[in-house]
């Protein structure tokens, strides 16, 4: 009986372990992710193309590639996509920036971090041409 207990409390140890450390994992960068600032591109200087933009913070990162023409994005691509995602997120994301033809457009409610992690990456593919 007492092997049985001590191993219920080893399990019950490892489950709140295991528990703790995913709550770390998936919280840790929400503040400074929800602060990350987005700023504009001047579509006007790019080239016809494709840009590849990466956005590196833990679970957050990604990396994505924009197609240029015309002076406009044409289309969005996730070339590596968060550790969790949700392709809702990044559809209606992506349809509202080519749709107002900007960087900075408003986050998908209850996606902020995730959204604000997707438009740094094609911020940062613009700009780095």
């Amino acid at each position: 009986m007492k092997k049985i207990l001590k191993v219920g409390l080893i399990i019950i140890g490892l489950l709140i372990l295991i528990g703790g450390g995913s709550i770390f994992y998936f919280s840790r960068g929400l503040d400074s992710g929800s602060r990350l600032v987005v700023n504009e591109v001047n579509l006007l200087s790019l080239e016809n193309g494709l840009y590849r933009g990466k956005y590196n913070d833990g679970r957050w990162s990604n990396e994505v590639e924009v197609e240029i023409k015309n002076h406009q994005i044409k289309e969005i691509a996730i070339i590596q996509d968060m550790t969790v995602s949700d392709p809702n997120v990044s559809e209606e994301l992506f349809k509202r920036v080519i749709e107002k033809q900007r960087v900075k457009v408003d986050v998908v409610t209850g996606a902020t971090v995730t959204s604000k992690a997707y438009l740094k990456s094609i911020e940062l593919a613009l700009k780095n041409q």
